[in-house]
């Protein structure tokens, strides 16, 4: 009767022992797939960031030029050179 109950008992302590490494790999592959996908969107901003960054370093570079400078005066401040000629359209 002592072999029934000490095979038994071995099985249940594999099974036991299995099923907790079996729930342990999912949790852990669940938490690898929230990094994986949380590193995606840092990667993401991070690219975002960088873009915005050589544009910013490209209006800093191009804010001295004459060309820039005319463009913002007659964009934003409707201003025109001396010879110009103006011409409004009327609907």
């Amino acid at each position: 009767m002592k072999i029934n109950i000490k095979k038994i008992l071995k099985k249940l302590i594999i099974v036991v022992f299995i099923s907790y490494v079996a729930v342990t790999l999912v949790n852990q592959q669940k938490k690898l797939n929230t990094y994986e996908k949380n590193i995606a969107t840092v990667e993401e901003q991070i690219d975002e960031a960088t873009e915005y960054k050589e544009s910013l370093v490209s209006l800093k570079e191009n804010a001295q030029s004459l060309e820039y400078i005319e463009q913002i005066a007659r964009e934003k401040l409707n201003m025109y050179m001396p010879d110009e000629k103006i011409y409004i359209e009327r609907r």
